[in-house]
């Protein structure tokens, strides 16, 4: 049995259950929010479906329904509204966070819990100093979204099978995270050679790999989905789906997920993403990659455009 507690069941909360119905991923879903008649249809629609889908019982429920728990995702908070600064809504989230951590981790003290709700390296920063829960259980989702949309993006350039792109990004789900292009590669073959070890036996012409190109695609994406229809919210599903699929598949894994910082690279004290293991208990550890001396400076600076926002939130 693996039973996966939803908390906050808008486009995210409901895409992420529904995803992880089709995908087999969980035996029980619970689904909770403030607004229960939203989420007891949310699940009800999915339940619908499961007939055709491998075993699972969906329902909407209180916090005493998380009780045994194997994992909790946070998906709650409000999104940012036009002339709203970034401090305003970390601040409105922050409080939100705090009344969910003091009654969920009442009924699932064992979870491990994976934060969602933006700013999710604020939040999983806050989450683990108010929450009680061991730090190797709370996982920010961090930049797995964001290294998705980089992958995706590199795929587009050279029309190759996504899953042949190794590359991720680093720092914060926001304006100052960065691709570490040291460390990327394409079939095994370092990024910036692959390009001229192409020999392909068509007309078709390839460019070139854009840089900076694809970094601006990664920061402004998620903006321009908003602008054409309302929300993000397949993409950040299928990446959380992701994370709690390796959980439950009790191989270590390697992601780019948020989580406290110990001096790795000489930052300490906020929440980040850099590559990580994951696995059945959570984080496992990190993956300290030889980073160029830029690459270290653009971690550092993410990592200071963080603590710029913590210092200015009361806790």
């Amino acid at each position: 049995m693996n039973k996966v507690t939803i908390i906050g069941t808008g486009s995210v909360g409901s895409t992420i259950a529904y995803t992880m119905a089709v995908q087999g991923i969980a035996s029980e879903i619970v689904m909770i929010d403030i607004n229960n008649k939203k989420a007891s249809g949310e699940a009800m629609d999915i339940n619908q479906g499961t007939p055709f889908m491998s075993p699972v019982k969906v329902y909407a429920g209180t916090y005493r329904d998380a009780v045994a728990s194997d994992i909790v995702i946070i998906t709650s908070g409000i999104a940012r509204k036009p002339g709203q600064t970034r401090l305003d809504l970390t601040r409105t989230n922050v409080e939100i966070l705090k009344t969910i951590s003091a009654q969920i981790t009442k009924y699932a003290p064992g979870a491990i819990y994976i934060i969602v709700s933006n700013p999710v390296d604020i939040l999983t920063y806050v989450f683990n100093k108010i929450s009680g829960i061991p730090e190797n259980r709370i996982i920010g989702s961090g930049t797995i979204l964001d290294t998705a949309r980089l992958r995706s993006r590199i795929a587009d350039y050279y029309n190759i099978n996504k899953q042949n792109i190794h590359a991720c990004v680093y720092g914060e789900h926001g304006d100052s995270s960065f691709v570490p292009w040291s460390m990327c590669s394409i079939s095994n073959i370092e990024i910036d050679k692959y390009y001229d070890c192409l020999e392909l036996n068509k007309d078709t012409p390839i460019p070139r790999l854009d840089y900076n190109e694809v970094e601006n695609y990664i920061k402004k994406s998620g903006g321009e989905v908003i602008s054409k229809k309302g929300a993000t919210f397949y993409a950040v599903a299928i990446s959380v789906c992701h994370i709690v699929k390796c959980i439950f598949s009790e191989a270590d894994t390697s992601m780019t997920v948020s989580s406290m910082m110990h001096g790795e690279y000489g930052i300490k004290d906020v929440a980040l993403s850099i590559l990580t293991i994951v696995g059945k208990n959570g984080i496992i550890g990190k993956i300290k990659t030889p980073l160029t001396d830029e690459e270290q400076a653009k971690l550092r600076h993410s990592a200071d455009c963080l603590r710029q926002i913590i210092d200015q939130i009361e806790i």
